[in-house]
């Protein structure tokens, strides 16, 4: 049953960058998270660590308005929206970044069974200085799963 936190979800994220200069980079992880519906949204939440930094993620799963935000190693904010340039930022240990993106695909898939799963696909262009810097892909896959 879902409680604040949300339902327990396996999730599997891949995701693609071109680079304006350079090659396709791909990364594949399996992770354990959370959805909670609220409104007509729903999130998707899960934690992952990257050089040793812990990072915790949250996706407004909408398709006419989602975000990626991100807390923690680094803090961003990332609005994905169709057709609409938006404005986000990016904060490290190096300095705090603004970016645009610009986004060309949106699609959210969440079923209405008892149990959770669904898709999330997106694909962007990141701006940063007024120059594309590659051309990003996401694809995430989640199930629910009973503990």
């Amino acid at each position: 049953m879902a409680n604040e936190n949300g339902k327990t979800v396996k999730i599997k994220l891949v995701s693609s960058i071109i680079p304006t200069e350079g090659e396709l980079e791909q990364y594949e992880m399996w992770l354990e998270g959370s959805c909670v519906k609220k409104g007509g949204s729903h999130y998707l939440r899960y934690e992952e660590i990257q050089e040793d930094v812990q990072i915790q993620t949250t996706i407004k799963l909408n398709e006419s308005n989602s975000f990626i935000m991100r807390s923690g190693g680094v803090n961003m904010r990332l609005p994905l929206n169709p057709g609409i340039r938006e404005n986000g930022h990016y904060e490290s240990p190096f300095g705090s970044l603004p970016i645009i993106t610009d986004t060309h695909q949106l699609a959210i898939e969440v079923t209405k069974s008892e149990k959770v799963s669904g898709r999330f696909e997106t694909q962007y262009d990141l701006i940063i200085g007024g120059n594309s810097v590659g051309q990003y892909s996401l694809e995430i896959q989640f199930t629910e799963v009973y503990l």
